[in-house]
Order: C-alpha cells, then sequence, then structure tokens
C-alpha cells in the first residue's frame, strides 16, 4: 500500500469511529460541558469542522493549482491563525456556539466526506512531496492531512476518556 492510501485509509477510520461515537450519544451528552472545560461535543466537532477547513483549502488548491482560499476566519485570525492556537480557538467557539447540532454535525460530516474525496484525486507524488506547493512552505500536502488526522484522534481519545469517566460511554 502507498503512503497516500495509508493516510487516506486512517483518516476514514478516524472519520467512522466519529460518526459511531456520535450515533450513539444522547442529545443531553452532546450538549453537557466537559470539565473542565466548558466545550461541549457540539463544539469540539464545530472545532475540527473549522480547522479542517484549512485543509480543504489546500486540497482544493492543490487541485486546481492555485493558492487556497482559506475560510473567512483565518483571514481574519491571519496571517497564520496557527501562531495563536488559543486565541484562533476562542473566537472559533465564539463563532460556532450558537450553531444547532444538527448543522454543525451536518457540516462536520459533509466537508469530512468531500475532503476525503478531494485527497483522494491528488497524485501521490505531489501529495507527499515536501515544498511541492509554495503556500505549504516546507511541508508536503501530505501534512496538512496527517495534521487534521491527529488533530481529530486527540479529540477522539479525549472526548472517549471524558464519558468513560462520567459513566455515559
Amino acid at each position: 500500500m502507498n503512503e497516500k492510501q495509508h493516510i487516506l485509509d486512517e483518516l476514514e477510520e478516524v472519520f467512522k469511529r466519529w460518526q459511531s461515537l456520535l450515533a450513539g450519544l444522547s442529545e443531553q451528552q452532546v450538549h453537557t460541558p466537559q470539565a473542565p472545560s466548558n466545550w461541549t461535543v457540539k463544539d469540539i466537532v464545530a472545532h475540527l469542522w473549522s480547522w479542517q477547513q484549512a485543509s480543504l483549502a489546500r486540497a482544493e488548491a492543490a487541485l486546481q493549482n492555485k493558492q487556497p482560499n482559506y475560510p473567512r476566519w483565518w483571514t481574519i485570525l491571519g496571517p497564520d491563525p496557527e501562531e495563536d492556537v488559543d486565541r484562533t480557538n476562542a473566537w472559533l467557539y465564539e463563532a460556532s456556539r450558537d450553531k444547532p447540532w444538527s448543522t454543525v454535525y451536518a457540516d462536520w460530516k459533509t466537508q469530512f466526506t468531500h475532503y476525503l474525496e478531494l485527497v483522494q484525486q491528488v497524485p501521490e507524488t505531489d501529495f507527499l512531496q515536501a515544498g511541492r506547493y509554495p503556500w505549504m512552505g516546507k511541508h508536503a500536502l501530505a501534512d496538512s492531512s496527517t495534521g487534521s488526522l491527529e488533530h481529530h484522534k486527540e479529540h477522539y481519545d479525549t472526548l472517549v476518556v471524558w464519558l468513560k469517566d462520567h459513566g455515559t460511554q
């Protein structure tokens, strides 16, 4: 199996795990703040969706051979919102906290599926080559995918532990 397919398989697996976990939660569980933070499951999924917008923009740019069209929040918090993650996360939380769960879930699911479809279309050599896209600096496009993968894994693992500790999983 090639390296790109391995990353795609892992992304698909974490996506399935998230879908399974979310399908088993009640409305109350989705909206219960998880101490010590005030974030709910809904807030976490909205957070993942927001950050994955940047990965989606990069995949689209790679396929269209152009600069990424980052989401509006990227421009507002730029030039590099990753430099101050706490500030960015606080802004993203405020921007999405009033969205209904059905919207948050549908947006996340649709975007994740679309992201997988786009990455599948990027040639493996382009996907893996560091510096191939000037807007990725010294990084490969694959780094954006593995970043999204690790981000989803991190929050999934934390959520599973929290649910177990609170007798809900």
